[in-house]
């Protein structure tokens, strides 16, 4: 079965035909980390919208001027249930995890860390930085791969030269372009297109995917409709073309495409799971582990979640409070 014969009530398109359906999502503004706190402009998850896929958290920053912001430093704190791509433009960040990975990550280069069970890690701009200019992305994985063993890949994609246009793909396939990433989620895409001043490009798409183009560097169409800087063009089900326009400056456009996740998640601060309750234990076994919050007695003989991490490095983040109302699955 296909996934639109699996969702029959998707609009699908005649063959060849464009979606015109553009929903366009605004960022909002979110300080990151340390006391001159680096802004980001979020645009996923969003009251409307919390998956495009399996994506599910879409940060775009920079470029900033390190000297003024501080730079990144996100110290050590957990993931469940989720991966996080990190793509940067200029800069450089040093990631470290408590399995043990130490990776920089550079301009063009993918660096993966699927979360699975549960695994901690800091990012830290690199010293030698002076603008920091990318994304962070995350997605959910589903409920045969949420609780595997953490897993970490880097890869460097080549570039695909179209007409007016290069791309990388860095996950999934997209213009005979086939990235050998594992996700370890439902299939998907992830890509960077750097558009010529003025050019006009028409990909073709899969059409069981939803896709979402962020428009990273200035204003761009999608398949006619205005999408401006910063904010993402989201492509529903059942096109099997996307065109994209840049402005007189060109631009820079991070694509993100996948089946209909098909799952409720519940997502909070750091964590992907499926219940409120779940939520809570998870946090639970964070601050206890790290020595936030006290250990529960029934805790003893259970394996640790987040695993051991060098000494020396910065402090971790204590989790936030448990809001008062129940955590509800978002889809």
């Amino acid at each position: 079965m296909t996934n639109l014969e699996a969702h029959p009530d998707l609009e699908v398109l005649a063959p060849g035909q464009p979606c015109v359906d553009v929903e366009v999502l605004d960022p909002r503004l979110v300080p990151l980390g340390g006391p001159r706190a680096m802004t980001v402009y979020r645009t996923l998850p969003q009251r409307g919208r919390s998956l495009v896929g399996a994506w599910c958290f879409l940060d775009h920053y920079g470029p900033d001027d390190v000297s003024q912001t501080g730079g990144m430093r996100v110290p050590r704190h957990p993931h469940t249930g989720l991966a996080t791509v990190s793509w940067i433009f200029t800069g450089r960040i040093n990631h470290l995890d408590s399995s043990g990975v130490r990776a920089a990550v550079d301009p063009g280069e993918l660096n993966l860390m699927i979360a699975g069970h549960g695994i901690t890690h800091q990012e830290i701009s690199d010293s030698s930085t002076t603008v920091l200019h990318g994304v962070q992305l995350w997605y959910a994985m589903p409920e045969e791969t949420r609780f595997i063993d953490h897993r970490f890949e880097h890869y460097v994609p080549e570039p695909v030269l179209v007409p007016g246009m290069v791309a990388r793909v860095f996950i999934g396939e997209l213009l005979g372009s086939r990235s050998p990433v594992k996700t370890s989620t439902t299939e998907m895409l992830g890509a960077e297109l750097l558009l010529d001043p003025g050019t006009t490009v028409t990909i073709e798409v899969r059409r069981d995917f939803e896709y979402a183009l962020l428009a990273e560097s200035s204003t761009i169409t999608v398949n006619g409709t205005a999408v401006e800087h910063r904010s993402l063009g989201y492509v529903p089900v059942g096109s099997d073309t996307v065109t994209v326009t840049a402005g007189d400056e060109g631009a820079r456009v991070i694509m993100l495409g996948g089946v209909p996740f098909g799952e409720s998640i519940v997502m909070w601060w750091n964590f992907v799971g499926r219940t409120h309750d779940e939520i809570v234990e998870y946090r639970r076994r964070y601050q206890a582990e790290l020595g936030f919050e006290p250990w529960h007695d029934d805790d003893l003989g259970k394996p640790e979640l987040f695993g051991p991490y060098p000494a020396g490095e910065p402090k971790p983040l204590p989790a936030p409070t448990m809001p008062s109302s129940r955590l509800k699955p978002r889809s």
